[in-house]
């Protein structure tokens, strides 16, 4: 499948990146926290231009996936992009790969294998119909609300994870956007540059990459990871299936579906803790 083959080199792709931008991160001042001065500062540092640049090629082939399949079945595929990103990190630097990692890589993998065969995701319409945007936009709206708040209250790891978890929610939300603005590609690119769906799907992602940032300046990679590659995965289901009308299976299928989220888990967990995961370790170029 098109969309399946492009949703794994937008994995690629954006695990690289995180990475990337972890590192260039771990130099934003602390006094720069949740300001719009942190973007202007990482404009400066090559590392993280580079990561953008991946971040870039990755909306182009998530773009693609998302035209050509449904989005319950193209943004779960997302959470291989941290074992992705290790395992050609390591190749890159010729860095061994230890068992744990692998250990973690197989996790992830057989997590997304069992979740996506008991899910089986299926049927859906290509654009959204009706007045559900509103209601999506406004509970959406009060969810990134509500974990902004939250994670000002906090610091360290639990506001990055808070964080993470916010730019989670802004990536699915691109990621439905992005979905429903080319359905309108059919009638035309006139009828894609004019719909509104496109221009949001511009600031959704805007959005998410900030808080992305403030997450990764926070605190650790193992706090942000996880809420970030599930948070995308499970929300963007639930725009799946809200918006779309796509159907996921149930029932007795829901236990075989909580074992994959919780392989998935560990699995970043134990691939975040990885030194190539660190921003030490973290590759400054990938050939």
């Amino acid at each position: 499948m098109i969309s399946v083959l492009f949703a794994v080199l937008t994995a690629l792709s954006n695990g690289i990146a995180s990475v990337l931008q972890r590192r260039a991160a771990l130099t934003v001042p602390a006094g720069r926290a949740m300001r719009l001065s942190l973007i202007g500062y990482l404009l400066r540092q090559r590392v993280w231009l580079a990561g953008i640049a991946l971040v870039i090629v990755a909306a182009v082939c998530q773009a693609v996936a998302l035209a050509t399949g449904p989005i319950a079945v193209v943004q779960p595929i997302f959470v291989i992009e941290l074992p992705a990103a290790l395992l050609v990190a390591g190749f890159a630097l010729r860095v061994g790969v230890t068992r744990t990692v692998w250990y973690g890589v197989a996790a992830v993998t057989l997590g997304l294998a069992l979740g996506m065969a008991a899910a089986s995701p299926s049927g859906g319409s290509e654009d959204v119909r009706g007045a559900a945007w509103v209601q999506a936009l406004v509970a959406t709206g009060a969810f990134e609300a509500a974990l902004i708040a939250l994670a000002r209250s906090t610091s360290g790891n639990a506001r990055a994870a808070l964080l993470g978890l916010a730019a989670a929610c802004g990536y699915a939300l691109t990621a439905a956007l992005m979905k429903d603005a080319m359905s309108h590609l059919g009638s035309g690119a006139a009828a894609l540059l004019t719909s509104w769906q496109l221009y949001a799907t511009a600031a959704a992602g805007v959005g998410a990459l900030f808080l992305l940032q403030n997450a990764l300046q926070a605190g650790s990679l193992v706090a942000v990871q996880p809420m970030l590659t599930l948070g995308d995965a499970l929300i963007s289901i639930a725009y799946g299936v809200t918006l779309f009308g796509e159907e996921l299976r149930t029932g007795w299928w829901l236990l075989p579906q909580l074992i994959a989220v919780a392989l998935i888990s560990c699995g970043c967990v134990v691939l975040a803790r990885s030194p190539l995961a660190t921003a030490k370790a973290a590759p400054s170029r990938v050939d």
